[in-house]
């Protein structure tokens, strides 16, 4: 690579506070694009799939959005790294509200899986692009002090995104769930274009294709094992065999031709960093836990207990405040100790805990009790999703912040496509099983498969033997997905033993302990 990144040199002194607040604010809108579209997506989907047919397919809707995301990640990252921030990170925002514009419009299920994959390409970009500049602009230790405006941003889409969602859904069309991101899109592109001064650097370098072709190979392949085995196809078939091994073949080739790619698109140099590793690894449970399980949960609200889409958002608000109210007050005593190791822990502990909890939902139970119930894993989360980023970004140099927002949330992405397609498939195996059991193998088949369309509304028509057997078949489904969530969400509690409590960047003594601690930064995870 020749030339140098003028943006890694750190924030420049002169930068005013005002200009500050504006580039933060319109980093919050494009990162609000991709939070708002999931929440909102959540609370439509129950109707988007009665309508276009295709339950079993349901997980692939958010599968298709996730892996997409997971592809593009680190290519945004290297992306921003190699030619500036600014600029990929208003790109992505285009192609985003491209794949919103098409899926709004789309007219059959396998069309809308195909443009979520699209805006998933775009929101890979939105979140390592916020991510990375934030990290340019900010010290790790002098974050806290911005949590106050993602905190403003977050509460909007967390709890207006589901209500904003069931409102669109039961008003208008789930369509509008979609054309909603246009008018948001145009503001952080205007804001964004205005208002952040970055310098742009002017490298001439390559991109990784090799990388990143075999690691979207193997992102794929080891997706589709995950979704299709043993419900598409057998275990032992040799449709899931071939992709397994195709899937190996790949991420093995990923690896090799990193160690010889002069800009890697995932430098693995930043492995041999401890907390960097564990940082990774933790995102991948816990994404795959978080959202493999939740996403879920307004299928349950929606079908079993008969909320409307709007009521399902409500209903979901115990989860929604619980981690917002832990990230910011996390946020605020990390910026006034420094600590953060313990965090993690305790998030590993109580998400586990929430999985479990959950476990005490039933067709029978009263829709107060089955939303306060979802409190305890949106604790959880709280303690865990943004400490994981924090981690990894002091784990590095600022030259490789790009590409280290990018693998945080590569990995995230990455463990919430497996969680949901792994866990989306036991969720249909075991509703398919139900509803055969209950109503006979045609009839049964039928439903689940998508031959027969059932929203929430048609639901409430349908004989009482079909809605209690749905009904049974939704929950059932429910609680294996809560079992292998809370699996996962064990195993990440397990892992967050091994963060070390390294210093954060940012004040004199700090950098001072990081400088003395450098040579250990690199020692071996185990």
């Amino acid at each position: 690579m020749t030339g140098t990144n003028t943006e890694d040199s750190g924030p420049p002194s002169d930068r005013t506070t005002r200009s500050l607040y504006i580039a933060i604010i319109g980093l919050m809108l494009g990162m609000f694009l991709a939070m708002l579209d999931n929440l909102i997506v959540g609370t439509a989907l129950p109707t988007i799939v009665g309508e276009l047919g295709g339950i079993n397919r349901l997980s692939w809707v958010v599968t298709a959005y996730t892996l997409a995301t997971a592809a593009a990640t680190p290519i945004w990252g290297k992306l921003g790294d190699l030619y500036g921030r600014k600029g990929m990170f208003m790109a992505s925002i285009v192609i985003f509200l491209i794949g919103s514009m098409l899926s709004g419009l789309a007219q059959n299920i396998n069309e809308l899986i195909g443009f979520r994959a699209v805006q998933g390409l775009g929101a890979g970009g939105l979140m390592v692009g916020a991510f990375a500049i934030i990290g340019d602009l900010v010290p790790p230790r002098e974050r806290g002090r911005f949590q106050a405006i993602i905190g403003g941003m977050m509460p909007v889409a967390f709890v207006g995104g589901p209500l904003l969602g069931g409102f669109l859904t039961d008003h208008l069309s789930w369509r509008w769930a979609f054309y909603v991101n246009v008018p948001l899109g145009a503001v952080a592109l205007l804001v964004t274009g205005l208002g952040m001064h970055l310098h742009t650097p002017h490298i001439k370098a390559r991109i990784d294709y090799l990388g990143a072709l075999l690691l979207t190979v193997g992102i794929v392949a080891l997706t589709l094992v995950a979704s299709w085995g043993g419900t598409e196809y057998p275990w032992a078939s040799a449709q899931v065999i071939g992709l397994a091994v195709l899937s190996v073949v790949a991420l093995a080739g990923f690896v090799f031709a990193e160690q010889r790619a002069p800009e890697p698109i995932l430098p693995l140099r930043l492995f041999r960093n401890r907390n960097f590793t564990v940082a990774q690894i933790l995102s991948f449970l816990v994404g795959a836990a978080m959202f493999g399980a939740v996403n879920f949960l307004p299928q349950y609200l929606q079908d079993v207990k008969g909320a409307s889409a709007t009521a399902s958002g409500l209903w979901m608000l115990p989860l929604m405040f619980g981690m917002l109210a832990v990230m910011l007050t996390v946020g605020q005593l990390i910026m006034r100790n420094g600590r953060y190791r313990i965090y993690p822990i305790i998030g590993g502990a109580l998400l586990t805990a929430g999985m479990l909890v959950m476990l005490l939902l039933k067709v029978n139970t009263g829709i107060v009790l089955a939303s306060a119930l979802t409190l305890v894993a949106g604790l959880g989360m709280g303690f865990i999703m943004q400490n994981t980023t924090l981690i990894t970004q002091n784990s590095v140099t600022l030259r490789d912040m790009g590409a280290a927002s990018g693998a945080v949330t590569l990995f995230r992405t990455i463990g919430g496509s497996l969680g949901i397609a792994l866990l989306g498939s036991i969720f249909t195996s075991r509703l398919e099983h139900t509803l055969t059991g209950r109503l006979g193998e045609k009839a049964g088949h039928a439903i689940a498969s998508g031959g027969t369309h059932v929203t929430p509304a048609i639901l409430s028509t349908l004989p009482e033997p079909v809605q209690e057997a749905f009904k049974a078949g939704v929950t059932s489904g429910l609680h294996g997905t809560l079992i292998g969530g809370a699996i996962l969400a064990f195993l990440g509690f397990v892992v967050a033993f091994l963060v070390r409590e390294v210093p954060l960047r940012g004040g004199p003594a700090a950098v001072k302990e990081a400088a003395a601690t450098e040579a250990e930064l690199v020692e071996p995870v185990i």
